[in-house]
């Protein structure tokens, strides 16, 4: 049987551990393990689905979970993977984003505020402790611990300082010192024995870990996950048109499972190991799949029907992989309006006068031209007879073919295709 340390390897998860003796307690022991989430917006985005994850798969082996939600360091800002410095946010925009990813963290990991100790873990917020932290016990406590040299060799300093002409601001370089801070009072208030986040919050938990022993005198542990690239070596949840959000008011469910199934076939074997509950043998098979018929996308398709799941519920996974398919079938007509328009929300899009179908006069070779998917009616006659022309997804043969009311979706609405990707969402109106 595979132990939870290995399974953790197979999937890439364990970037640094700061004991070897962690990979057996993980396995022997039930640890009060937290991670932490800064609240720099209203919305966690796909970039934080990791340690979502491992909170859940540390707490399925039966560890027990606190996640912390930074009202207070929220206010300060991480110099981590910033090359310039953050802007501070009011403490009223602070106070809503807490309340907001607060909710969103409490339905993805089914857990309850403080005042909740049961297995299923805590959710608190650093302002609670850190608000009434003064200046005077801050340097007392915490900043006696540390020398200056220490702190400046830490990666997210060293790196800021090596471009003088940004550097970095005092506010910024005391972060470690309140994450630090942060590890010593769940230590102390809940036993938390183990921190987890990404590699680039090394050197904040370590800083924790080393406060804890100066102070208490006890062991405790850190573990990072690696950073989450793309393909191109772009940070993970980044895309031209910005960042890919789990409120799906913000990103919607069809986005999200877009997002994915357009992953790469180079890095979607990884993020099959991150984000699903696959068992070895199935990430695999996928993988051997996506080497042999990589057209076919099928890792693809699990990847992003499980985290569209995971994030949104199953009815919308499955409503945004109906919606998905039927880019490449004739179901767009049983899709809604909105979703039509969501699907099509990056293409092109043209108005075409209703009279002119009314009347009967819309010719589908005139649809193409005022659709911008042919110069002139002799190139798109041409499209059509070489069999390269589709209204509503379904292939059209006839030069001569009239669009009538009968083909339009929701009533208003025509979709044109030329080849396999130059669509264009027409409102007859």
């Amino acid at each position: 049987m595979t132990s939870l340390f290995e399974d953790l390897e197979f999937r890439g998860l364990v970037h640094q551990i700061s004991d070897p003796s962690l990979a057996r307690a993980l396995d022997e022991e039930e640890i009060c393990v937290y991670v932490g989430f800064d609240p720099t917006a209203a919305s966690l985005h796909v970039g934080h689905l990791l340690q979502v994850c491992m909170i859940r798969r540390l707490r399925e082996a039966g560890h027990r979970p606190v996640v912390l939600v930074g009202g207070a360091t929220g206010l300060i800002g991480d110099p981590g993977g910033k090359a310039e410095e953050r802007a501070l946010v009011t403490r009223e925009e602070a106070a809503s984003n807490v309340a907001a990813v607060s909710r969103q963290l409490a339905a993805l990991l089914d857990i309850d505020s403080e005042s909740d100790r049961g297995s299923r873990g805590l959710l608190v917020d650093n302002a609670s402790w850190l608000g009434s932290l003064g200046a005077i016990d801050l340097l007392r406590e915490v900043g006696k611990h540390f020398s200056v040299n220490q702190m400046v060799a830490k990666e997210s300093v060293r790196q800021r300082l090596e471009r003088p002409e940004r550097g970095i601001s005092f506010t910024e370089f005391s972060y470690m010192l309140l994450q630090a801070y942060d590890f010593l009072h769940l230590f102390d208030a809940f036993g938390c024995r183990l921190q987890i986040g990404a590699s680039d919050q090394w050197g904040n938990i370590t800083m924790g870990i080393e406060l804890i022993r100066r102070q208490r005198g006890e062991q405790v542990w850190g573990m990072t996950t690696p950073l989450v690239l793309k393909s191109d070596g772009t940070k993970f949840g980044k895309t031209e048109q910005g960042t890919v959000w789990l409120d799906k008011s913000r990103t919607s469910p069809y986005q999200l499972y877009q997002f994915f199934l357009r992953s790469e076939d180079s890095v979607v074997g990884a993020y099959l190991r991150y984000f699903t509950w696959l068992s070895h043998q199935e990430i695999e098979e996928l993988e051997a799949a996506t080497k042999q018929r990589p057209e076919r996308r099928e890792a693809q398709g699990v990847l992003a029907r499980s985290v569209c799941a995971m994030v949104h519920g199953s009815a919308e996974a499955e409503g945004a992989e109906r919606a998905s398919s039927a880019l490449f079938s004739g179901g767009l007509a049983e899709l809604d309006e909105a979703t039509l328009l969501e699907v099509f929300a990056d293409a092109p899009s043209a108005r075409i006068d209703r009279d002119r179908v009314l009347a009967g006069e819309l010719g589908l070779v005139d649809a193409l031209v005022l659709a911008g998917l042919a110069r002139s009616r002799s190139e798109g006659r041409r499209t059509v007879l070489q069999g390269g022309a589709y209204l509503n997804n379904q292939r059209e043969k006839d030069p001569d073919r009239i669009v009538t009311l009968s083909d339009l979706l929701q009533d208003r609405y025509l979709v044109l295709r030329k080849g396999r990707r130059e669509y264009c969402l027409v409102r007859v109106d």
